[in-house]
């Protein structure tokens, strides 16, 4: 089944892109928690990340590690917070969220928008520390 995100990696659909290669994309969540709230998905459409095999789920860690810490400078929150839900889109992906405390990362708030002018801001100063 084609996803939203299938889209977002052809370019069909826009998106805040902050970090890229040849295998994973990261871009802001465009209904985020808080500002700065990232997602990071594989380029291949797989549906459920516990089905991706080993390697490309150790190397997208690795990417979502190096995007978290971007995150963190970026922001100057506490810690940036990892969330695998899975259920709101059929394509394998992480949140990395900036939290300053519990609260921060519920997925029961409602969610924040910004104005495009803020999210790209907030994008290409997460790219400015990778």
């Amino acid at each position: 089944m084609e996803t939203i995100f299938s889209k977002i990696v052809r370019g069909e659909i826009p998106a805040y892109k902050v970090a890229e290669d040849d295998r994973f994309l990261a871009f802001l969540d465009v209904y985020p928690l808080q500002k700065g709230h990232t997602l990071v998905i594989p380029k291949a459409q797989i549906d459920y990340i516990f089905d991706l095999e080993d390697q490309l789920l150790g190397d997208m860690q690795i990417f979502a590690k190096k995007v978290a810490h971007a995150i963190k400078q970026a922001t100057g929150c506490t810690r940036v917070g990892v969330a695998v839900i899975g259920l709101e889109v059929p394509h394998a992906h992480v949140h990395l969220i900036p939290i300053n405390q519990m609260n921060d990362m519920n997925f029961s708030q409602p969610k924040k928008q910004f104005p495009a002018e803020e999210m790209e801001a907030i994008a290409a100063k997460i790219k400015s520390y990778l």
